[in-house]
């Protein structure tokens, strides 16, 4: 059904161009001598056998050639026009669906559509041309491109014509647009026949009647070039070159020969369940062609019959072009032509212009210099324009090519004004007087709609996270003793055997208790003075637990006083600055303390100068088109630390970072964790690390801080209801 709706659309293109053609031509077909008369078709033998009639014989069997996709038959009739009354005639008879007539300026058309590509056969009977199309043999169809899971038939792209083996020039792979992979093999001849089928995921291209040198009998590994193709393998079976092609993914290939160069072409097909058709690239309805020296021109008509646009042909353009082409594009077979050529097109409406890019270069500068030349004639208009969100100065700037650099003056930039063009802003009312030609205002309003409009603002929150958990744990001990019998008239110490021995804590503390002193320090009994150290734990009292072991006559004394502190502590410092600003515009806000210290100047007195120790947010938003915020951060928390000698220390915590985030949601920026863990042992030697009793002779202390700094940020798009209903 697809088929019958392109060729009645081929047919009504051919009608409007046959009747434009005789219209435009009418002078010239006036000299022709010979016309078509008559055309009757019937079935002969099983072949369908079209005769045409002409007024006068012809001189020789006219040229024409086959399309397989779509079925096509075509042939040229030099010096002849129609006359029969009509351009298309309906068939629908075995393989001949219609036939159409298009005029030209020294030659009519005829073309045959048919349902499935065959060969036919012409000859001339006295005044009539008589062409046999060939029967289709039973049960054949049309083939497919499409991609099957094993082995395909192999498609015939090109028949060998070739006696004996010839050698491969050159086997190369490139990266072609839209990331498709290439493979490029320089044939030593035309000559040379090509199958291609699908083995599975691979291609097996083989290159009859053909042979490789050793170096071109390798493996090629492409992966690194990123497309479909990941490898190529080409080797040597009998009397042919295997090339084996192996992709992967979603893929599509074509094949084309433009002389001795033939191109398989592997491209990445993007699914998309919304098209109708999967692909990159070109997209026109794909034909195949099989042309050997075929003149230019008459392959660009083969390429106008084809589609629905019409190609007019510069007169330069001329040569001859071998091509093969086997289910490609239509849109690509014409840009595969053009580049063989060295040609270039260009479109107006359903119009191609096929001229040598030379030409198309030469006629684009001859336009622009003659818009160039009426630009320098124009007489100039002045326009005012009023700004209401934007600095006239700073469009001003702009339109004669300066802007800021810095505040330091200004830099080249491109200028939008014509060299005839003036600008003058007036700041009091905020508008632009621009002298110049019509064109140029025109430009210059439009550029003007589109930038002086309100710009979006930007909320930035952020909240800044000190957490501190502190643990410490001390025990400590004290330990002394005292004999008060010789102080009572006894006899103080232990009898050893050579002396009697007392303890004390100091020189004082045994004198008096053997009578040496006469004044006595408790404190000084103490010979383990090992308390609890609170240091680390903001100073707090540690707890203490005190006995004394003694005689019943209570004259000698064992003292042992226990103290132990454990202390835990939480703490969160939370500080929330938020400020606002213009999309792409830097914001700055900060709080803190100054502290003064003392400097030296170069006449050797002293000066004084300020130190910040801030909380500071510095960001500049930027708001990308669907909606989300680029931030760029500054974060400052400083705090004021120890004193030193040159004044006070400032403690530091600094965050800077690009994040993406979504309007209205939060990102935690940066993130600064520290923990510090000591344990410290006082004791007395060798006493001390006695098992079990050596606790009486040492202090314990251990202490854990940890401390968390978290920077939240929460970007919000301010919605300006007055912008938004403009």
């Amino acid at each position: 059904m697809k088929t019958t709706d392109k060729i009645a659309s081929t047919d009504r293109w051919s009608v409007r161009l046959a009747t434009l053609a005789v219209l435009a031509m009418a002078p010239v077909l006036s000299f022709a001598q010979n016309t078509i008369q008559a055309i009757t078709n019937g079935l002969q033998g099983g072949s369908e056998v079209i005769r045409l009639e002409f007024s006068e014989p012809l001189a020789a069997v006219p040229k024409g050639f086959a399309l397989q996709s779509p079925a096509r038959v075509a042939l040229d009739l030099p010096g002849v026009r129609n006359a029969t009354g009509q351009n298309t005639q309906e068939v629908n008879q075995g393989n001949l669906r219609s036939l159409a007539l298009a005029q030209g300026s020294d030659r009519t058309r005829l073309v045959l559509n048919l349902k499935q590509a065959t060969r036919y056969r012409a000859e001339i009977d006295g005044k009539t041309l008589v062409i046999t199309l060939d029967p289709v043999p039973a049960g054949s169809a049309p083939s497919t491109s499409s991609a099957v899971a094993g082995a395909s038939a192999p498609v015939h792209f090109a028949e060998p014509q070739n006696t004996q083996p010839e050698r491969l020039r050159d086997i190369d792979f490139r990266r072609g647009k839209d990331g498709a992979g290439r493979v490029v093999v320089d044939l030593p001849s035309n000559q040379v026949g090509v199958d291609i089928r699908q083995q599975g995921q691979n291609l097996i291209v083989e290159f009859l009647r053909s042979s490789a040198s050793e170096g071109l009998r390798r493996r090629l590994d492409v992966t690194d070039f990123g497309t479909p193709v990941q490898a190529v393998t080409t080797t040597q079976v009998g009397d042919r070159v295997r090339m084996v092609v192996e992709p992967r993914g979603h893929w599509e290939h074509s094949a084309y020969q433009t002389d001795n160069q033939f191109v398989l072409e592997v491209r990445p097909v993007k699914v998309d369940p919304q098209k109708l058709t999967q692909g990159p690239g070109y997209g026109g309805e794909k034909l195949s062609l099989n042309f050997q020296s075929i003149e230019v021109r008459a392959l660009l008509q083969v390429i106008a019959d084809f589609t629905n646009f019409n190609i007019v042909t510069s007169d330069t353009v001329t040569g001859n072009v071998t091509l093969r082409l086997k289910d490609v594009p239509w849109d690509q077979a014409l840009d595969i032509i053009m580049q063989a050529k060295g040609l270039g097109v260009k479109k107006s409406g359903n119009v191609l212009w096929v001229a040598p890019k030379e030409e198309l270069a030469a006629k684009d500068k001859s336009e622009l210099e003659s818009r160039a030349q009426v630009a320098a004639l124009e007489p100039l208009r002045t326009q005012s324009f009023q700004l209401n969100y934007t600095k006239a100065e700073e469009v001003a700037k702009g339109l004669v090519g300066q802007q800021n650099s810095g505040g330091s003056g200004s830099t080249n930039a491109t200028r939008l004004l014509s060299t005839r063009g003036s600008v003058i802003s007036e700041m009091r009312t905020n508008q632009l007087f621009v002298t110049d030609i019509p064109g140029k205002l025109e430009e210059i309003g439009q550029m003007i709609t589109k930038i002086d409009i309100p710009v979006r603002q930007v909320m930035i929150e952020a909240r800044i996270v000190e957490a501190e958990d502190t643990f410490g744990r001390s025990l400590g001990v004290k330990l002394g003793a005292n004999d008060l019998r010789g102080v009572r008239g006894g006899v103080p110490g232990v009898n050893l055997g050579l002396g009697n021995v007392t303890v004390g804590g100091t020189y004082g503390g045994i004198g008096y208790q053997t009578g040496q002193s006469s004044t006595g320090d408790y404190a000084n009994t103490q010979f383990v003075n090992l308390p609890a150290n609170t240091s680390t734990m903001g100073g707090a009292s540690a707890a203490t637990f005190a006995l004394s072991l003694f005689g019943a006559a209570s004259n000698r004394f064992l003292n042992l006083e226990l103290s132990a502190l454990e202390a835990e502590g939480r703490g969160k410092l939370v500080s929330s600055p938020r400020v606002i600003t213009a999309d792409q515009v830097k914001a700055l806000i900060e709080q803190g303390t100054e502290l003064p210290y003392q400097t030296a100047t170069s006449s050797g007195a002293t000066a004084i100068q300020f130190r910040k120790a801030n909380l500071k947010l510095e960001v500049i938003p930027q708001i990308t088109p669907e909606g989300s915020i680029i931030l760029d951060v500054d974060v400052n928390k400083d705090s004021v630390g120890q004193q030193t000698a040159a004044g006070y220390a400032i403690n530091t915590k600094h965050v800077k970072t690009q994040v993406l985030v979504e309007n209205g949601g939060t990102v935690v920026i940066g993130g600064i964790f520290e923990i510090s863990e000591t344990e410290s042992v006082n004791k007395v030697p060798f006493l001390g690390d006695i098992p079990y009793v050596g606790a009486l002779f040492r202090n314990k202390t251990r202490a854990s801080n940890k401390t968390e700094l978290l920077v939240f940020l929460t970007p919000k798009v301010i919605t300006d209801r007055n912008a938004a209903a403009r």
